[in-house]
């Protein structure tokens, strides 16, 4: 019996894992154009103010 269950636990662990992960990569949200410009005008912005002291 202890043998089945670490068969099963050394099988289906990766692919469990694998599928998680592939899973992740699918529903990872891309940014579109408008939103990559934006933030990129805003980091200039941001590193082009004077600094405070």
């Amino acid at each position: 019996m202890a043998d089945n269950l670490w068969f099963i636990a050394v099988a289906l662990g990766p692919v469990l894992l694998g599928g998680a992960i592939v899973f992740a990569m699918m529903r990872r949200r891309r940014f579109s154009q408008d939103e990559i410009e934006e933030r990129r005008a805003a980091n200039h912005d941001l590193y082009d103010r004077p600094q405070s002291r």
